[in-house]
């Protein structure tokens, strides 16, 4: 129910004398004002991209990364452009989300943004040149993937500017938390790459990644420690590489 129609519903519910209905309306007004709560707080996390649509840009693109430290799968990067008008309620940092909260607003964010597109870089790759640079790897990789029509002429970055990227860019420490075009990327991006894990778990039901996604949970560590690393897993990680030793 949209939140005129619930106001709609208040009023009548005020005008009943039963004790149920009144309780009813008690308990409507306070979703109405919750609702209410997190619209301001969403509008404050678009502060910044008003600031510079105010000073005529158009296109203002969100990055941001999720699986910098698992054991095993790759690390994955969204970049997000967002229209003007969007109505994003509950939108955060999706760590603080519940798996379907994100699933809700990732289906919403791919249907109605201006463009989005990831950046994946595989377990080997990460071997290859550490995880710093495989991060950066991918978000520039979804940057020059977003389509043509919705190049960004300035990025938000989450805590770090990347590199072989031409739009000016602005990086925020905790600009997942802090920012909603960087919020919605984290969105974007940790619904990728637990769709990936989850198929990851078909093939090796052994280590639950379908739970753990790749991080060093007990589960997992004794999994490693019974059956070794298989060919998702980072071998430049201390504990995979400790397994593979045995």
């Amino acid at each position: 129910m949209s939140d005129a129609a619930l106001r709609r519903f208040v009023h009548r519910l005020e005008a009943d004398s039963r004790a149920g209905a009144r309780a009813l309306a008690n308990e409507c007004a306070r979703r109405l004002a919750r609702s209410r709560e997190d619209r301001r707080r969403v509008r404050k996390l678009f502060a910044l991209r008003r600031r510079l649509r105010e000073g005529g840009l158009r296109f203002i693109a969100g990055v941001d990364e999720v699986g910098v430290g698992p054991l095993a799968g790759p690390v994955v990067a969204a970049a997000v452009v967002l229209p003007d008008e969007l109505e994003l309620p509950g939108l955060d940092d999706s760590k603080k989300l519940t798996a379907c909260q994100r699933e809700r607003l990732a289906r919403v964010l791919r249907e109605r943004a201006h463009g989005w597109a990831v950046g994946v870089v595989a377990p080997q790759e990460i071997d290859r040149v550490n995880i710093l640079q495989a991060t950066l790897k991918a978000m520039r990789r979804a940057v020059l993937a977003l389509p043509a029509h919705c190049r960004p002429e300035h990025v938000l970055v989450d805590a770090r500017t990347i590199p072989g990227v031409a739009a000016p860019q602005t990086a925020l420490v905790h600009g997942d938390a802090i920012d909603g075009s960087i919020a919605a990327a984290s969105i974007v991006a940790k619904v990728y790459r637990d769709a990936l894990m989850t198929a990851l778990h078909d093939r090796h039901p052994e280590y639950g990644f379908a739970k753990n996604m790749g991080y060093g949970t007990a589960v997992h560590l004794a999994a490693l420690r019974a059956h070794g690393p298989c060919p998702s897993h980072r071998w430049s990680f201390a504990p995979v590489a400790a397994a593979g030793r045995r």
